[in-house]
C-alpha cells in the first residue's frame, strides 16, 4: 500500500470554492478500483491548511489516479487557489496492514 498525504495551503477568500472542488474529485476517486481511501481534511485552527489523504493499493494506482479526468479538472480548477505549490509525502502502510482496514467501501 502506498500512503500519500498532501498538504495545501489555501487563499483564505478561496476556502470554500476549494474544498467543493476537492469533495467532487475525492468522490470520484473513491470510485477508481486502485483507491482504498480518500479523504479531505480541513485544519481547524487554520481552515485554509487542507490536507489530502490518499490510499492506494500500489504505486501503480497512485500513477493512474493522476490519468484520470477528474483529477485534471481538480488540478485545473484548484491551481489558482493555492496560496502556496501543494506538497505531499509518500508513505508505507505498516498497520494495518489489510487492505479492508483501510477502505472506505467495506
Amino acid at each position: 500500500m502506498l500512503v500519500v498525504i498532501v498538504s495545501v495551503q489555501v487563499v483564505p477568500d478561496r476556502v470554500a470554492e476549494f474544498l467543493q472542488a476537492s469533495t467532487v474529485n475525492a468522490t470520484a476517486s473513491r470510485a477508481e478500483l486502485g483507491i482504498l481511501r480518500f479523504d479531505v481534511l480541513q485544519d481547524e485552527a487554520t481552515p485554509e491548511h487542507v490536507v489530502l489523504v490518499e490510499v492506494y493499493r500500489d504505486a501503480a494506482a497512485a500513477a493512474a489516479h493522476k490519468d484520470t479526468s477528474h483529477y485534471a479538472t481538480w488540478r485545473d480548477t484548484v491551481a489558482d487557489m493555492m496560496a502556496v505549490p501543494r506538497t505531499s509525502q509518500k508513505f508505507a502502510a505498516i498497520d494495518p496492514t489489510e487492505e479492508s482496514a483501510w477502505a472506505v467501501n467495506r
